[in-house]
């Protein structure tokens, strides 16, 4: 797929792009203040939580696309989206583009968390097991499979978490007693609402990433100058190799790594599945 489009020079930003880069910025910022002023996290509202978290709200699959956690974060998704963007808007067009840059971001929000239902599904079923006939046996199976993400800065389930492990001590002693037992169905109950709340995906990688890839097919043998490469590299090898990056990432599941790699590859999903079917319609124009 080859297109063509006219520069009209280095500071003119078309008005999607303008306008999706200033609601980023305001979102930002206001999330700062917001933090500072009232103590309100808003990252917590308006970031994508876990579809199965009593955190989740439907708006959080827009809304997460404008959230950022750091000032290089949303540096680099709104250069890459200026950088690119502006090109696909004038090709497109300003509804075209906006409709491709919402459907990555969802996509790649979806992919995300697709991926995570079948990571957890299996400590899900083990907690359910439990809950639904607790036994030692089955207290201890979820022992073994599971390391608990709590630590002293994770609230008041820590103290909760506490008890839990005097209680799992005593039974590991006495299976027979139901106080020890309760104690460790309460905690269990209350791990599973925390720990399906703990996933929260932010930023507008997703969709960037979605804007890298049409990018590539739109303009496959454009050359791009991209630290830290010494020597300019075609669009096309730069895509496949910044998406061969993220899958290999994404199943590497690296400790301390925060980045959601299968939502970046999700963005490109979606926006690969949207241009094909684009070109099968001939759908030029919206």
């Amino acid at each position: 797929m080859n297109g063509q489009y006219r520069s009209s020079g280095l500071g003119y930003t078309p008005p999607i792009v303008k306008n999706l880069l200033i609601i980023n910025v305001i979102f930002f910022l206001t999330t700062y203040s917001f933090g500072s002023a009232f103590n309100i996290d808003l990252t917590d509202y308006l970031g994508l939580h876990y579809f199965g978290s009593e955190k989740f709200r439907i708006y959080q699959v827009i809304t997460y696309m404008f959230m950022h956690g750091s000032i290089a974060h949303i540096f680099f998704n709104m250069f890459a989206l200026w950088m690119f963007g502006k090109i696909l808007e004038q090709v497109w067009g300003g509804k075209k583009f906006l409709i491709y840059y919402l459907v990555c971001g969802i996509g790649a929000a979806l992919t995300h968390y697709i991926i995570y239902y079948f990571s957890i599904h299996p400590l899900m079923v083990k907690i359910n097991t439990f809950l639904s006939n607790p036994d030692i046996a089955n207290l201890e199976s979820l022992i073994a499979a599971h390391k608990f993400h709590v630590n002293e800065y994770s609230g008041e389930i820590w103290n909760s978490f506490i008890q839990f492990q005097k209680n799992v001590s005593v039974l590991s002693f006495n299976s027979s007693n139901h106080i020890a037992m309760q104690g460790a169905v309460k905690f269990i109950s209350e791990y599973k609402e925390y720990y399906l709340d703990l996933p929260n995906v932010i930023g507008a990688s997703g969709a960037v990433f979605g804007i890298l890839l049409a990018f590539g097919m739109l303009f496959p043998n454009e050359k791009l100058f991209i630290i830290p490469f010494p020597f300019p590299i075609k669009a096309k090898w730069f895509v496949l190799a910044y998406g061969a990056i993220e899958l290999y990432s994404g199943f590497a599941n690296n400790p301390g790594d925060n980045v959601a790699h299968f939502a970046h590859l999700g963005g490109m999903i979606f926006g690969f599945i949207l241009i094909k079917l684009w070109s099968k319609k001939n759908y030029n124009s919206l």
